[in-house]
Order: C-alpha cells, then structure tokens, then sequence
C-alpha cells in the first residue's frame, strides 16, 4: 500500500500542519515559544526505554531553563531518590558527579534514570548551577510514591538531627509498619482481610504534627533550612500516599492509578508553592513523565474508567497554564523487560496496529515532525477521531500488544503538541544489573507506566 492509498486526505492535511524535523533546536521555536510564561510544561513519553524522548525532553528543557527562566524539572520518580540528585544540581551534598547522584536509583527500571541521556542532563543541570547568575538555581525533584521505606527512614533521621524527641515519636508512629518494609504490598493484603490493623491514623498524625513544627525547625539561616524542612515534609507526605496506596491495592482499579496520580499532582504543586515563596512569583516547572500520565485522561478511555492523571488535573486547575505535550514512535528498539524484575532487553517495537496514530504518522512523509494541535487545521479536525495509541511502560509484551500496549484517545484534546519520530533507537542504561532494595515496590508497579 502506497502511503497516499492510506487515507489521503488526512495525510495531506498532517503534511501541511506539520513541521518537519531535522534535528535542530529551531525546530522546537513553536513549543518553545508557546511555552513561555507558563506555569507547567509536561513533556511525555511513549515509552519508558526510548533514546530520542530523553534526548529531545533534556534539549528542550535545557532552553526552557536557560532562556525562559523556568526554575525545576519534576520526573516520574521517588521523592528521596530525585532529591539526592537535586542536591548534587543544587551544588550540595557529597557525590562527586551526576553518576554517583543518580545512585540511589537501584531498584527496577533501573535504566529509566540511570541512563547515559539522564546523566547527560545532570551534568548540564549542575554545569548550569554552578554558574554565577541574577537568577535561583534550578532544581531536579520526584513526584511518585513508592518510596515508602526510604522516606520513612528519610522523616526520622531529619528528625534525629533537628528535634530528638520527635524523632522518637516517629519511630514508634511508624513502627506498625516495621513488618512490611521488605514487602509494602503485603501491609495492604493484611490490612484488607483483617490481619492486621491500619497504620494511617498514626502516619496522619506524623505528618500533621511535622507540618505544625515548621516555624520551630526552621529557625536555621538560610534557604538551605527551608529545603531540608520541605524535604522532609514531602518525605511524610509520601509516607501517608504509599500507606494509602498499598491499602487500596486490592480494591483494584481506578483506586491506585488515581491515588498514584493525584499524589504526583499534589506534589507538583506543593514544589511549586514552595519555589514560589522563595521567588515571590509562580514557578515555573518542566514535567517528564509518560505520555499516559502528562496527556489529559479525559481524552482518553482512561477518562472512560474514571481514571484521571496529572494532565488532567493541570489542565483543570491552571487551564491555558498547563502545556501538554505527547512523544510518539512507530518503529525500532526499545529498552524494557519482558516482566517485573527480569533484566533489560533491547526489543523491537513491533508494526503498529491498524487504524492507530502511530500507521497513520507512519505515512506521513516526514521522519520526524513537530505538530501544533491548539491550531485550527483539516489535520486537527479529522485526528479528533477516537484512534489507538501505543503506551509501552517498562514491560513490554510484544505477544499481546493489542491488549497490553494500546488505548483510545482523541489527540488534540489530549495534547497541545505531538512530536513524532517515525523510527527510535533504545535508551542505554549507564549499569544495566538491577539491585534490589527491600522496602519498596518497583517504579510504576503494577502496569508499567
């Protein structure tokens, strides 16, 4: 089948709304310029193993900081882990270069941050800060929520250091989950069929009475106090969305996904406020995340299933604020296990399915485009049509693709932009061996995204 056999009309119109792309940083001017003065830019992926995404997310975050003045990047990644990388940016902490700040990243995918385009950025981040300017430093944080043992761990020892005894306290609030640190799923299991009781009335009043301690601990000079406080502070908050999360495992969905989602977007927003004290205006935040979670879920039949995410949840509380932007491949490689814990494969991504955007993008004759989709356009018209879309996590079944790979979507009303690469290289792990650490549950557990 020639590409213009394939509907052709449509074709045509992509082609005359697209822009091609070459490689070049003028490429991105449309985005780029469209994202000036806003408060959220979230940059997705359409899958966690993918080279260009990295890539091209870091290149155009890069300009966003350096030349539109945005003030963090905030990744689909534990609180603790992240922030040890915020610190090495922030020129503070111990590890001698980015590989070593992205150490604490050690449990599976490991290769979703620790990868040589991660790393390239770190060291740009860091590179940047380091430089004298009128302007705060820019920071690296985390949004997820699976971190339960190391952010408990991360409360008491802040703890330790500012207030003894509250430290103490701590401890014993958080004792009742001693038992199922090396496995926090099981906290749900037992907690849902009576064997034992419910934690949260204690990590609420952890966290509660930590919050009402700010003005006490933060009697330290300096900006430094205010972020070792706000991490802390996060840390419990993380503490209480895990506790909450591991109940509602088996109740099953929309309850995690929605929990895991809203607690993301709830901590976006708390980094946001507290940048913001600290600069006296709203800050400015580039998000990475995947396309399933930065896409708006009420385009989609996640919407359908009453699952919301953090697209979503930005476009209805910040509206026009909030630039949403989706990443898409057709074919090539892509790096993700073939189940939980199993070792990183490269895999090719197998011809997309009939009738989705990525056989239509497929046809277009550009190998790489750029496409505006708050503009008027014939393309824009016709892909309002409910199409499939591939979402691959970091499992990728081949062999089920169809169920396991592929959702609805109505595209411009999930995303303000589209860039598509027609055929994408794998991501490369800096260390592929995965380590485990007990306490907490892998990153994206229980569907890869």
């Amino acid at each position: 089948m020639s590409r213009l056999d394939f509907e052709p009309g449509l074709i045509r119109a992509i082609e005359a709304a697209a822009l091609p792309l070459a490689g070049r940083m003028e490429d991105y001017a449309p985005l780029l310029e469209a994202a000036r003065g806003k408060r959220y830019v979230m940059l997705g992926e359409a899958t966690h193993g993918t080279r260009e995404f990295y890539r091209v997310r870091a290149e155009i975050t890069e300009r966003l900081i350096d030349e539109a003045g945005f003030d963090a990047v905030a990744v689909e990644a534990d609180w603790p882990d992240a922030y040890r990388v915020n610190r090495f940016v922030m020129q503070q902490g111990t590890d001698a270069d980015a590989s070593a700040s992205l150490g604490s990243f050690e449990r599976f995918p490991r290769w979703m941050w620790r990868n040589r385009e991660v790393k390239r950025f770190v060291e740009w981040l860091h590179a940047f800060n380091s430089t004298p300017r009128l302007r705060e430093r820019a920071g690296f944080y985390g949004l997820d929520l699976y971190s339960l043992s190391s952010s408990v761990h991360a409360v008491i020892g802040y703890l330790e250091r500012m207030d003894p005894a509250a430290a103490r306290r701590a401890r014993q609030r958080y004792g009742c989950l001693w038992h199922f640190m090396e496995e926090p799923q099981s906290y749900g299991y037992a907690t849902q069929y009576g064997l034992a009781d419910s934690c949260e009335a204690d990590i609420v009043l952890q966290l509660r009475e930590l919050l009402q301690s700010r003005q006490a601990y933060l009697q330290r000079d300096g900006y430094v106090a205010e972020d070792e406080y706000f991490c802390a502070a996060q840390n419990a908050k993380v503490v209480k969305g895990a506790e909450e999360y591991y109940r509602a495992l088996y109740r099953g969905r929309p309850n995690t996904w929605n929990l895991r989602d809203e607690h993301m977007f709830g901590t976006l927003e708390a980094i946001a406020g507290h940048l913001g004290m600290r600069l006296g205006r709203p800050a400015r935040i580039v998000v990475w995340a995947h396309n399933s979670h930065v896409g708006n879920a009420a385009a989609t039949d996640m919407g359908e299933r009453g699952e919301t995410n953090i697209g979503q949840l930005a476009r209805e509380r910040h509206g026009a604020d909030a630039l949403l932007v989706g990443f898409s491949t057709c074919r090539g490689r892509v790096t993700a296990a073939p189940d939980w814990d199993m070792p990183a494969e490269i895999k090719a991504i197998r011809e997309p399915w009939a009738g989705s955007y990525e056989e239509v993008f497929h046809h277009v004759n550009h190998k790489a485009f750029l496409l505006d989709l708050r503009q008027p356009s014939a393309a824009v018209d016709m892909l309002t049509e409910p199409r499939l879309q591939r979402a691959i996590g970091v499992i990728y079944r081949p062999g089920t693709e169809r169920h396991s790979h592929y959702f609805r979507s109505r595209l411009p009303e999930q995303f303000d932009f589209l860039l598509h690469y027609d055929e994408t290289e794998a991501v490369t792990a800096i260390d592929p061996g995965i380590q485990p650490r007990f306490g907490e549950l892998d990153e994206t557990y229980p569907r890869g995204l």
